[in-house]
């Protein structure tokens, strides 16, 4: 199967093309069931009201989208009851408008399940304040709509429980295909022909994706009743490939090395080269087991690396005895961690190879870990939203904008004065107004807390909506065929929500064309619909960038001390769990995994933080080599990190030497110090313990001189992080 045919495939096994299936059946039915029945507008109204649930329904563990869905749908009668009777007095509704988008913006403080709680109140409340509905008919027309979003919560559940797995199956699979990717990245630094600067600029940013997705994927699995406690092999194959994939990405993160140094050594000898090779295809045999994944399908693999690895092995022997090379260690620990890496792809495997067999006994769980603590508990209560209603906290001045533009979009769409500009920029009579509720919607779309987003997501709104009315117009003008023409709107709105989470550009140009064919269905005219739908996004489009710079503007320079020192913090929490093993302390296998799970999360953060604030103006990017610099150094301290955590896990290293002991104390203070300038609080050491008797006269062991070598290399390290701290303040 080519690369390109596996792709397609691929979106179409994923959860983006599920949930775009769903979320288009749950919008459509209604209308269509109701049409049937001469009720096409009550048809419409359920339709409304489950378009707001569709905000709700991400991916998580199902128990938390069914209270999600169940505050929703309470937010929003309450929302289209209050809107139905403001509607009738224009300063009450203008109050309304600004007071429910500075309250539903504000809940992100309560994280994404909350805020898309608020995304489905403020689009309760857009599609409500235009709608003529007579006042004795707002509690039918707002019970309509929560009939709507009770079926789509329905209909939603009904999906999970008829395959409660899929989901998270879909998850895994594309998960590994971000490894993958992350793999090929790592791979190239072998190659020659490969700009390593440049290589470590995909390596950050695809790090930030893959810590993105398991952070996502270790929510909806850990968090799953269903999943952790179902006795079968599904259910086991899917959590215990997750830790092992965790497993295995550590390994990919743990083989750096001074590549620069590396291909001036070893270029000539052609061996950087086979490992390049070798590592893509691994890379290929995972692509492949991902694939099988993703698609619910077997995979008999014929990948044996064993042969390709013995002959790595007989190059590099070669290459030690060659007197122009030198040493030839670090060619040896690149074997060693390709060994490690064929070893965690062959477990991957035979986890999926099990899954679907017949008469088999219960998959065994090698892994003593406990789930619980690997997901984040979020705190609900009222002290985290007062402690953000002052100026200091960035999602306080995010919702205060927020409602500032929508009053401010709100005055624009009600002015008669905008009214006889547009018609006479057009030179026709343009009904602005009557659908002046997108001037809000695209206001609220836009807008995000962070400038570059805001940014990137104006462009990708004004272009697709742009392209997307040409569209529709040509399809309205060549196709009169309305069976036609409400397949193409189905497909293009099948697409729409397929592509709304991955590209967004793409989803508005889908998007675009559906609503335009839609309103000619209900008797509007297309190209004064297209006109209208254009001129709208390009006002609130206008309105939200201008916003971004002029009211409480939010810069990612302002929030970078905060991400450098948790990353500091991450990073000498541990390095303590090392100090600990080496003290004679007991640290288990889930100790370790939770210090290296806060160190990838801190430090995707921080990437995407600067990747963020490349984007921003220049005279609003603070110390910005400085900051690539740390990042660079960042991956490579929590890279060493890994290596040293695996080759002292689960070892009698109490045994070493009392001067390794004190190697890796003495970086950890300086990533303590670093912190503790930049205005952090870091973890406190564990009070020194001797050293066994008789340590420091033995004579060091192979082991023993790596691992004194590793320290010493993360100790430069840490001290080059220091001095960077120093400059950057």
């Amino acid at each position: 199967m080519s690369d390109q045919t596996r792709e397609i495939k691929s979106f179409f096994f994923s959860q983006y093309f599920s949930d775009g299936l769903r979320i288009s059946a749950g919008l459509l039915a209604p209308a269509l069931i109701f049409a049937q029945l001469n009720m096409f507008q009550t048809g419409l109204t359920l339709s409304l009201g489950a378009a707001c649930m569709t905000t709700i329904d991400n991916p998580g563990p199902p128990l938390h989208k069914r209270n999600a869905m169940l505050i929703g749908n309470a937010v929003m009668l309450l929302v289209a009851i209050v809107t139905g009777f403001a509607r009738y007095n224009l300063w009450a509704l203008g109050a309304e408008v600004t007071f429910l988008a500075f309250l539903f913006s504000i809940l992100v403080v309560y994280g994404n399940r909350a805020g898309s709680i608020g995304s489905a109140g403020l689009l309760a409340l857009i599609f409500t304040m235009d709608k003529p509905v007579p006042q004795t008919e707002v509690i039918q027309n707002s019970m309509i709509m929560l009939s709507g979003g009770v079926w789509y919560m329905l209909m939603s559940m009904l999906f999970f429980g008829i395959r409660p797995f899929r989901a998270a199956q879909q998850a895994l699979g594309e998960n590994i295909n971000d490894i993958v990717d992350f793999l090929r990245i790592k791979a190239d630094f072998y190659l020659p022909q490969t700009d390593i600067e440049e290589n470590y600029r995909k390596l950050v940013s695809k790090q930030v994706l893959v810590s993105q997705h398991q952070d996502a994927l270790r929510e909806m699995l850990f968090k799953s009743r269903v999943v952790v406690r179902e006795s079968t092999n599904y259910s086991r194959m899917l959590v215990l490939t997750f830790i092992d994939l965790v497993d295995l990405f550590e390994q990919i993160m743990a083989t750096h090395y001074d590549y620069n140094h590396m291909r001036e050594q070893f270029d000539k000898t052609g061996v950087l080269e086979d490992v390049g090779r070798l590592l893509h295809r691994m890379g290929d045999e995972l692509d492949s087991i991902g694939y099988a994944v993703l698609s619910n399908t077997s995979y008999h693999s014929t990948a044996n690396f064993e042969k390709d690895l013995e002959e790595l092995k007989a190059k590099i022997d070669a290459v030690g005895t060659s007197e122009q090379t030198g040493s030839n260690m670090v060619l040896k620990k690149v074997l060693i961690n390709l060994r490690d890496l064929n070893q965690k792809i062959g477990n991957i495997y035979r986890y999926h190879k099990l899954r679907s067999a017949k008469n088999q006994r219960l998959i065994k769980n090698p892994h003593q870990v406990v789930y619980d603590r690997f997901v984040a508990r979020q705190d609900y209560s009222p002290r985290v939203l007062l402690d953000n209603l002052t100026f200091k906290s960035s999602t306080f001045r995010f919702a205060l904008r927020v409602a500032l533009v929508c009053l401010f979009g709100f005055i624009i769409t009600k002015s008669l004065g905008l009214l006889h500009i547009v018609s006479h920029i057009t030179g026709r009579n343009v009904a602005f107004g009557s659908h002046s509720y997108w001037v809000i919607l695209t206001i609220i779309v836009i807008l995000k807390p962070a400038f570059s987003l805001s940014k990137q997501r104006n462009v990708q709104r004004l272009v697709g909506t742009i392209v997307g009315g040409i569209i529709g117009i040509a399809v309205l003008t060549f196709v009169h065929n309305n069976t036609v023409q409400f397949i193409i709107l189905a497909v293009f709105m099948v697409g729409a929500y397929s592509f709304i989470r991955t590209n967004y550009i793409v989803a508005i140009i889908l998007m675009t064309p559906y609503v335009i064919i839609m309103f000619k269905f209900l008797g509007v005219g297309h190209v004064g619909i297209a006109e209208e739908r254009i001129i709208d996004t390009f006002i609130g489009s206008i309105i939200a960038f201008s916003a971004n710079y002029l009211i409480f503007p939010s810069w990612e320079s302002e929030q970078l001390k905060q991400s450098l020192y948790e990353v500091l913090e991450a990073n000498a929490g541990y390095l303590i769990k090392i100090a600990d093993n080496i003290s004679g302390i007991t640290v288990d296998v889930t100790e370790y995994k939770l210090a290296r799970k806060e160190v990838y999360i801190k430090s995707a953060n921080l990437s995407a933080m600067f990747e963020r604030m490349a984007s921003e103006p220049k005279n609003k990017q603070h110390r910005s080599k400085e900051v690539h610099r740390f990042v660079v150094l960042n991956h490579i301290l929590s890279s060493y990190t890994a290596t040293l955590a695996s080759s002292v896990s689960g070892k009698d290293m109490h045994r070493s030497r009392h001067e390794n002991l004190k190697l890796v104390r003495r970086s950890i203070n300086a990533l303590n110090d670093a912190a503790r300038k930049l205005g952090g609080t870091p973890p406190e050491l564990t009070p020194d313990k001797p050293v066994m008797e008789g340590a420091a006269s033995t004579e060091l062991t192979a082991d023993q001189r790596l691992l004194n070598e590793q320290l010493g290399f993360i100790h430069k390290i840490t001290m080059d992080i220091a001095k960077l701290v120093d400059r950057f303040l």
